[in-house]
């Protein structure tokens, strides 16, 4: 009898050893050369965030209304956003003053010239566009400060036009500015905004 459970041992272990005669371990969380550890099993990934799956799925973008309402903080705010330049433009324009804003776009635009040949070449034409006398879209600055640029145009410098890109950007944000957050247009502009974002459409989950 102890001969025959013998048997039955050795038999039950050798249907346990594969061809190469390793031994075939039961479960794969035990650790042998050709088996992984259970800490080393891939694991499902994670789901995403209902903001990242929101964000996915989203067919648009747009602004909301706390970017609009946050050009009210300064003039910078306002001019370092895209709309919020694009809607100042139109108020300067209805106010015949734009050309105080083009002025200050094409200093920002001067200021980061490489080249020696473009920087006399664009130099000359904000000279001609705004500065000179009866410039077509003539700036108003001092007499000092116009002088001062007039005498040293023919051999501009990345700051050339410094004091009068200060004089125009104070401008804007003491006059031009307070009236656009006063306007129809921007007060017609955060209301449409704020309507829009009533209406939030729902991804598709």
């Amino acid at each position: 009898m102890h001969v025959l459970i013998v048997l039955f041992l050795l038999s039950y272990h050798l249907q346990l050893e594969d061809q190469s005669g390793k031994e075939i371990l039961p479960y794969p969380c035990q650790s042998d050369s050709g088996t992984k550890n259970a800490s080393e099993l891939p694991r499902p990934a994670q789901a995403k965030d209902h903001d990242a799956i929101f964000k996915d799925r989203c067919c648009f973008h747009r602004s909301n209304t706390e970017e609009t309402l946050a050009w009210s903080d300064s003039v910078d705010t306002l001019l370092a956003n895209k709309d919020g330049l694009a809607a100042f433009r139109k108020f300067l324009k209805s106010e015949f003053s734009e050309e105080n804003v083009e002025f200050w776009l094409a200093c920002e635009d001067f200021k980061k010239t490489k080249s020696t040949t473009k920087i006399a070449a664009k130099a000359q034409k904000i000279y001609s566009d705004f500065i000179e006398a009866d410039a077509p879209k003539e700036i108003n600055i001092d007499f000092h400060t116009r002088n001062h640029i007039s005498q040293n145009i023919s051999e501009p410098t990345l700051s050339c036009f410094d004091d009068a890109q200060r004089l125009i950007y104070s401008l804007m944000a003491k006059d031009s500015f307070p009236r656009f957050l006063r306007s129809k247009e921007y007060k017609e502009l955060a209301k449409k905004q704020e309507n829009r974002n009533e209406k939030r459409w729902l991804p598709f989950l």
